[in-house]
C-alpha cells in the first residue's frame, strides 16, 4: 500500500455493523461548519509528502486499478466503447502483471455494448443517467433513464443531484431524488455526483455529501467532469470527512470517487495518501475508492514504463481515451 512518511492522523476501529435506520434527510441546521483553512492546510502538508521509492510502483498499479474509463461524448459509437474496453482489461500488453481498471463508464445506450465487450473479466460497467450532466429533467424521466442502463445490464449508476433544488434550500426534493434513483437501481451500485464546482462552498459540499449518504448513494462523487473547477483535494478531504463521520455513527462503508482533473500519477498517490490516513487503509480498494479520470491512467503506464526500464516512451504509445 502507499506509504506515508508521516503517521496517520486518523484511526477507524473496525467494529460490527451498527443498525442502519431508514433513509431519512439529515437535519441540514446540524450540518458541520467547515474550516476553509484547516482544510487547505491540511491538503498542502500532504502534497508535501515524500513517498518511499519502493513503494511507488506498488501505488500506482492500486491507481490503475480504481480508475473508471470514461466516454461520455454525443460522437460516442460501438467501437469507440468497445476499444475502451479492451484498453480496460489490458491497460499495456508490454507491460505484464498490471491491474484491469475498474469500470468503463458510458451513456445508457451503449451499456449493452460495454457489458458484452467485458464479458467476465470482472470489469464494472457504469452508466451515467439523470439527464447528465445537467440534471434539468423530470423526476419521471430520470427514473425511467435509471431504469433502462440497469435492465441493459449496468452495475453501476452515476446520477447527478439537481443543484438548482439544492441552491433553493429544497433539500427534500434532493433527498427524495436520490432515495427514488437509489431504489430503481435494484443491485447496481449507485454514485451521487454532487458536481462540486457548482455548490461554492465547502458548507455547501459537506451538506450535499450528508444528504446523498443518508438517501442511500453507494458512492460519492465530486464532478461530471464537465465543467471547471472538478475534483481537488480540498473538497475530496470534506466528502471523506462525511463518510468517516457516517460510519462512526452506523457501521456503514461508503465509496467515494473524485473526478475530473486529475492526471499526474503523483496527484493520484497523494489522494491515496489521504485516504488512507483519514479513512484506513479499508477504503484502498476499487470497492470503495475510485478515480473519475481516463487522463490519468496513460500517465500511470508512462510512469510505470520508466520504472521498468528506465526510460520514458513517447505518448504515442499509449491510445487516446
Amino acid at each position: 500500500m502507499v506509504q506515508a512518511t508521516a503517521p496517520m492522523c486518523f484511526y477507524i476501529r473496525h467494529h460490527g455493523p451498527k443498525t442502519i435506520s431508514a433513509p431519512r434527510l439529515p437535519d441540514v441546521r446540524r450540518s458541520p461548519t467547515i474550516d476553509q483553512v484547516g482544510i487547505e492546510e491540511r491538503v498542502a502538508r500532504i502534497k508535501t509528502r515524500s513517498i518511499k521509492k519502493e513503494t511507488k510502483v506498488q501505488g500506482m498499479k492500486l491507481a490503475l486499478s480504481m480508475i473508471d474509463l470514461t466516454t461520455l461524448e454525443g460522437a460516442d459509437t460501438p467501437s469507440k466503447v468497445k476499444q475502451l474496453c479492451y484498453k480496460a482489461m489490458h491497460p499495456h500488453d508490454s507491460l505484464p502483471g498490471l491491474p484491469t481498471c475498474a469500470a468503463i463508464c458510458v451513456y445508457p445506450s451503449l451499456v449493452k455494448v460495454a457489458k458484452r465487450a467485458l464479458g467476465d473479466s470482472g470489469v464494472k460497467v457504469a452508466s451515467v443517467s439523470t439527464a447528465f450532466p445537467s440534471g434539468q429533467a423530470p423526476k419521471s424521466v430520470k427514473i425511467a433513464d435509471t431504469r433502462f442502463a440497469v435492465n441493459e445490464g449496468a452495475d453501476e449508476i452515476d446520477m447527478v443531484i439537481s443543484r438548482g433544488h439544492f441552491h433553493s434550500g429544497d433539500y427534500n426534493f434532493v433527498f427524495d431524488e436520490i432515495a427514488a434513483i437509489k431504489e430503481a437501481c435494484g443491485d447496481a451500485r449507485l454514485k451521487v455526483i454532487l458536481e462540486t464546482g457548482e455548490l461554492g462552498t465547502y458548507d455547501k459540499v459537506r451538506l450535499a455529501s450528508d444528504i446523498a449518504i443518508a438517501a442511500g448513494a453507494d458512492f460519492i462523487k465530486t464532478s461530471t467532469g464537465k465543467i471547471n473547477p472538478a475534483a481537488t483535494m480540498e473538497v475530496t478531504l470534506v466528502m471523506l470527512h462525511a463518510i468517516r463521520d457516517h460510519y462512526l455513527k452506523t457501521g456503514q462503508m461508503i465509496a467515494m470517487k473524485p473526478a475530473g482533473g486529475i492526471r499526474k500519477s503523483k496527484e493520484a498517490l497523494h489522494y491515496l495518501m489521504m485516504v488512507k490516513e483519514e479513512l484506513g487503509e479499508e477504503w484502498l480498494s476499487n470497492q470503495w475508492f475510485r478515480f473519475g479520470a481516463s487522463s490519468l491512467a496513460n500517465d500511470i503506464l508512462m510512469q510505470l514504463q520508466k520504472e521498468a526500464d528506465g526510460h520514458y516512451q513517447s505518448a504515442d504509445y499509449f491510445s487516446n481515451d
